[in-house]
Protein backbone atom coordinates (compact mmCIF):
# COMPACT_ATOMS: atom_id res chain seq x y z
CA UNK A 1 0.00 0.00 0.00
CA UNK A 2 2.76 2.44 0.94
CA UNK A 3 4.67 2.01 -2.81
CA UNK A 4 1.06 2.53 -4.18
CA UNK A 5 0.51 5.52 -2.30
CA UNK A 6 4.17 7.01 -3.13
CA UNK A 7 3.37 5.89 -6.53
CA UNK A 8 -0.19 7.75 -7.09
CA UNK A 9 1.38 10.76 -5.23
CA UNK A 10 4.43 10.90 -7.48
CA UNK A 11 2.66 10.45 -10.64
CA UNK A 12 0.81 13.87 -9.15
CA UNK A 13 3.39 15.74 -9.42
CA UNK A 14 4.17 14.99 -12.83
CA UNK A 15 0.87 15.36 -14.01
CA UNK A 16 1.14 18.54 -12.32
CA UNK A 17 4.20 19.96 -14.21
CA UNK A 18 3.28 18.53 -17.50
CA UNK A 19 0.16 20.66 -17.24
CA UNK A 20 1.83 23.79 -15.33
CA UNK A 21 2.21 26.66 -17.90
CA UNK A 22 5.47 28.14 -18.52
CA UNK A 23 5.79 31.79 -20.22
CA UNK A 24 8.08 31.83 -22.80
CA UNK A 25 9.12 34.99 -24.10
CA UNK A 26 10.31 35.64 -27.70
CA UNK A 27 13.09 38.12 -28.26
CA UNK A 28 12.82 41.31 -30.14
CA UNK A 29 14.14 40.70 -33.67
CA UNK A 30 17.05 42.68 -35.30
CA UNK A 31 15.73 45.38 -37.64
CA UNK A 32 12.52 46.19 -35.34
CA UNK A 33 11.85 49.35 -33.77
CA UNK A 34 12.15 50.63 -29.94
CA UNK A 35 9.28 49.05 -28.09
CA UNK A 36 7.13 50.73 -25.60
CA UNK A 37 9.29 54.02 -26.76
CA UNK A 38 6.73 56.49 -25.24
CA UNK A 39 6.25 54.69 -21.73
CA UNK A 40 7.80 56.20 -18.77
CA UNK A 41 10.20 54.55 -16.11
CA UNK A 42 11.23 55.94 -12.78
CA UNK A 43 14.54 57.11 -12.93
CA UNK A 44 16.69 56.33 -9.77
CA UNK A 45 16.75 60.16 -9.81
CA UNK A 46 13.43 60.34 -9.32
CA UNK A 47 12.55 61.66 -13.19
CA UNK A 48 10.11 59.71 -15.65
CA UNK A 49 12.06 59.11 -18.61
CA UNK A 50 10.69 57.59 -21.65
CA UNK A 51 13.35 55.41 -24.27
CA UNK A 52 12.36 58.28 -26.65
CA UNK A 53 13.40 60.78 -24.38
CA UNK A 54 16.95 58.59 -23.79
CA UNK A 55 17.09 58.19 -27.05
CA UNK A 56 20.99 60.33 -28.19
CA UNK A 57 22.14 61.69 -31.92
CA UNK A 58 23.17 58.01 -33.08
CA UNK A 59 20.86 55.32 -31.23
CA UNK A 60 19.92 54.14 -28.01
CA UNK A 61 21.55 51.49 -25.91
CA UNK A 62 18.90 49.40 -23.66
CA UNK A 63 20.57 46.78 -21.01
CA UNK A 64 18.57 44.83 -18.94
CA UNK A 65 20.03 44.47 -15.38
CA UNK A 66 19.81 44.63 -11.74
CA UNK A 67 21.64 44.72 -8.57
CA UNK A 68 23.24 41.70 -7.33
CA UNK A 69 22.73 38.69 -9.85
CA UNK A 70 26.62 36.89 -10.21
CA UNK A 71 27.15 37.68 -13.55
CA UNK A 72 25.67 41.36 -13.48
CA UNK A 73 28.88 41.39 -10.53
CA UNK A 74 31.06 40.00 -12.69
CA UNK A 75 30.51 42.34 -15.62
CA UNK A 76 30.03 45.90 -13.42
CA UNK A 77 33.36 47.08 -14.52
CA UNK A 78 32.32 46.03 -18.71
CA UNK A 79 29.19 48.01 -17.77
CA UNK A 80 30.46 51.20 -16.88
CA UNK A 81 33.12 51.13 -19.36
CA UNK A 82 30.41 50.23 -22.36
CA UNK A 83 27.76 53.04 -20.77
CA UNK A 84 30.49 55.44 -20.45
CA UNK A 85 31.49 54.65 -24.45
CA UNK A 86 27.75 54.60 -25.52
CA UNK A 87 27.33 58.33 -23.99
CA UNK A 88 30.85 59.19 -25.83
CA UNK A 89 29.66 57.99 -29.43
CA UNK A 90 26.04 60.16 -28.44
CA UNK A 91 23.91 56.83 -27.99
CA UNK A 92 21.58 57.44 -25.65
CA UNK A 93 21.76 54.66 -22.32
CA UNK A 94 19.26 53.35 -20.29
CA UNK A 95 20.03 50.90 -17.58
CA UNK A 96 16.33 48.58 -16.49
CA UNK A 97 16.34 46.50 -13.62
CA UNK A 98 12.92 44.02 -14.58
CA UNK A 99 12.89 42.24 -11.05
CA UNK A 100 10.20 42.64 -10.14
CA UNK A 101 9.62 39.60 -7.73
CA UNK A 102 12.50 41.17 -5.29
CA UNK A 103 11.03 44.69 -5.07
CA UNK A 104 11.00 44.05 -1.53
CA UNK A 105 14.25 43.00 -1.04
CA UNK A 106 17.64 43.48 -3.15
CA UNK A 107 15.76 45.48 -5.90
CA UNK A 108 13.83 47.48 -3.94
CA UNK A 109 13.94 51.69 -5.56
CA UNK A 110 15.99 52.33 -2.67
CA UNK A 111 18.75 49.52 -3.20
CA UNK A 112 18.50 50.42 -7.22
CA UNK A 113 19.25 54.32 -5.93
CA UNK A 114 22.29 53.38 -3.57
CA UNK A 115 23.74 50.61 -6.34
CA UNK A 116 23.59 53.24 -8.85
CA UNK A 117 25.39 55.83 -6.32
CA UNK A 118 28.24 53.16 -5.60
CA UNK A 119 28.68 51.90 -9.29
CA UNK A 120 28.80 55.12 -11.20
CA UNK A 121 27.75 53.48 -14.00
CA UNK A 122 26.55 55.98 -17.27
CA UNK A 123 22.69 56.89 -18.10
CA UNK A 124 19.74 56.48 -16.52
CA UNK A 125 19.04 53.52 -14.14
CA UNK A 126 15.42 52.79 -14.50
CA UNK A 127 12.36 50.87 -12.57
CA UNK A 128 10.62 48.61 -15.02
CA UNK A 129 7.17 48.09 -13.17
CA UNK A 130 5.08 45.04 -13.84
CA UNK A 131 7.65 44.50 -16.46
CA UNK A 132 6.38 46.07 -19.08
CA UNK A 133 9.66 46.83 -20.81
CA UNK A 134 10.93 43.27 -20.44
CA UNK A 135 7.72 41.63 -22.00
CA UNK A 136 8.16 44.12 -25.02
CA UNK A 137 11.60 43.57 -25.62
CA UNK A 138 10.98 39.42 -24.47
CA UNK A 139 14.23 40.08 -22.21
CA UNK A 140 15.06 36.95 -19.94
CA UNK A 141 18.49 37.69 -18.40
CA UNK A 142 20.61 39.78 -16.97
CA UNK A 143 22.61 41.53 -17.72
CA UNK A 144 21.19 41.50 -21.59
CA UNK A 145 21.88 44.21 -24.09
CA UNK A 146 19.64 46.12 -26.93
CA UNK A 147 21.25 48.09 -29.38
CA UNK A 148 19.47 50.79 -31.59
CA UNK A 149 20.86 52.69 -34.40
CA UNK A 150 20.30 56.03 -36.00
CA UNK A 151 17.25 54.80 -37.35
CA UNK A 152 15.63 53.64 -34.48
CA UNK A 153 16.11 50.04 -35.60
CA UNK A 154 17.17 46.90 -33.92
CA UNK A 155 20.75 46.21 -34.98
CA UNK A 156 22.37 44.57 -31.97
CA UNK A 157 21.26 42.07 -29.27
CA UNK A 158 22.59 40.31 -26.28
CA UNK A 159 25.89 40.01 -24.47
CA UNK A 160 28.63 42.66 -23.92
CA UNK A 161 31.00 40.34 -25.41
CA UNK A 162 32.19 36.62 -25.51
CA UNK A 163 33.60 35.99 -21.77
CA UNK A 164 30.80 37.01 -19.67
CA UNK A 165 31.95 34.82 -16.45
CA UNK A 166 35.86 36.04 -17.34
CA UNK A 167 36.69 39.45 -17.99
CA UNK A 168 40.69 38.48 -18.38
CA UNK A 169 39.30 36.07 -21.33
CA UNK A 170 37.80 38.26 -23.71
CA UNK A 171 38.51 38.04 -27.02
CA UNK A 172 35.64 39.49 -28.52
CA UNK A 173 33.84 42.67 -27.80
CA UNK A 174 30.55 42.44 -29.31
CA UNK A 175 28.57 45.48 -27.86
CA UNK A 176 31.70 47.63 -28.35
CA UNK A 177 31.99 46.66 -32.21
CA UNK A 178 28.42 47.72 -32.51
CA UNK A 179 28.76 50.88 -31.17
CA UNK A 180 31.79 51.55 -33.49
CA UNK A 181 29.17 50.31 -36.19
CA UNK A 182 26.09 52.27 -35.37
CA UNK A 183 28.00 55.67 -35.28
CA UNK A 184 29.43 54.70 -38.62
CA UNK A 185 26.39 53.91 -39.96
CA UNK A 186 27.85 50.66 -41.08
CA UNK A 187 26.03 47.31 -40.89
CA UNK A 188 26.72 45.01 -37.51
CA UNK A 189 29.35 41.98 -38.48
CA UNK A 190 27.46 39.60 -35.45
CA UNK A 191 23.94 41.50 -34.73
CA UNK A 192 22.78 38.69 -32.07
CA UNK A 193 24.51 36.82 -29.56
CA UNK A 194 23.53 34.81 -26.80
CA UNK A 195 23.24 37.33 -23.26
CA UNK A 196 24.00 34.57 -20.28
CA UNK A 197 22.96 35.26 -17.10
CA UNK A 198 20.41 35.44 -14.16
CA UNK A 199 17.36 34.68 -15.07
CA UNK A 200 15.05 38.43 -14.49
CA UNK A 201 12.73 37.86 -11.98
CA UNK A 202 9.23 38.47 -13.09
CA UNK A 203 6.20 39.42 -10.82
CA UNK A 204 3.97 36.28 -10.39
CA UNK A 205 0.89 36.79 -12.14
Amino acid sequence: MKNSKYLLSGLGIIAFLAFTPFTEYTSLEIGKPVPKASNKLTDVSGKQVSLTEATGKNGLLVIFSCNTCPFVIKNEGRIKDVTAYALKNEIGVMVVNSNEGQRDADDSFDAMKKYKAEKQFSGYYTLDKDDELANAFGATHTPETYLFGKKGLLIYKGAIDDSPRDESAVKTHFLKDAIDAAVKGQEVKTNSTKSVGCTIKRKEA
